[in-house]
């Protein structure tokens, strides 16, 4: 089997140019389960109508860069999405018109653009979350178990930390691990939310679910979910350094896609935890 196999699942890489599409292109690229058959960019960028692996500083792919999403999106069966939430919604109609997967690593979603995806979704499968890497969604499980365990005397923070560049705070993990806290408390993460400290705010309610957000450097990712006691804490932690494990959870839920009906995952379906 070569990477020239039609029978290969063909993949679609959006905002290519980014640091995660740049990942997501060697990954594609290097894998023997997959094809990279379209790299997209949004019209004017510089590097339409290049070689994707030239543009991005190595050997030629084969594959141009591209501002035209419905004929890359025609020709694949899946395509992979860290882009922004306005392009994302766009990209879950035309993945749903081509009846493929749409794997969603966007972050900063409303709730009107999870509406538009949850409607594409009755047309394609559609695997989304907040964190694409395998310890993340472990640490998701553990996080609902461990506020399932203790009662609401124990303080729950969730603590992230990312690069300088990014631009939504909580992050998408760190909302995913404040659902997974809110679910095992029985409770709603709307309603108990607690977050956005400044100034004489008063003591912290009961039972609330806070969230802190640092940004700097270069940090890939980090997170902490803290349950603060009285006269003890538990810390549950994942450290990311290298984005490529985003990357391959990514490539592994395109392909974990392909025999699946339409409608919603998440990586815990994907890795089966």
């Amino acid at each position: 089997m070569t990477k020239d196999d039609a029978s290969l699942p063909g993949i679609v890489v959006t905002g290519a140019s980014g640091r995660m599409g740049r990942m997501l292109v060697r990954t594609v690229a290097e894998s023997a389960a997959a094809r990279l058959v379209a790299a997209l960019e949004r019209p004017g960028h510089p590097w339409i109508g290049q070689d994707v692996g030239v543009a991005m500083g190595g050997s030629p792919l084969g594959v141009t860069v591209t501002d035209d999403p419905l004929e890359a999106v025609a020709r694949a069966q899946a395509i992979i999405d860290f882009t922004a939430p306005a392009a994302t919604v766009e990209f879950a109609d035309l993945a749903a018109q081509a009846r493929a997967v749409h794997v969603i690593g966007t972050t900063g979603l409303s709730d009107a653009d999870l509406d538009r995806i949850a409607l594409a979704a009755r047309h394609a499968p559609i695997v989304r979350a907040g964190n694409m890497s395998l310890g993340v969604n472990l640490l998701v499980q553990l996080t609902r178990k461990v506020a399932a365990a203790l009662d609401a005397d124990f303080d729950i923070e969730v603590v992230e930390a990312h690069h300088r560049h990014k631009v939504d705070a909580p992050s998408g993990t760190a909302l995913m691990l404040g659902e997974a806290a809110a679910e095992g408390r029985g409770v709603s993460l709307t309603d108990m939310t607690d977050s956005g400290r400044d100034g004489i705010t008063g003591p912290r309610g009961r039972g609330r679910i806070g969230f802190s957000a640092i940004r700097g450097g270069d940090i890939v990712g980090e997170h902490d979910v803290i349950f603060a006691g009285e006269g003890e804490r538990i810390i549950l932690r994942h450290v990311a350094t290298d984005r490529a494990i985003f990357a391959r959870g990514a490539l592994r839920a395109a392909l974990w896609g392909q025999d699946k009906k339409p409608g919603t995952y998440s990586m815990v379906d994907v890795l089966g935890l």
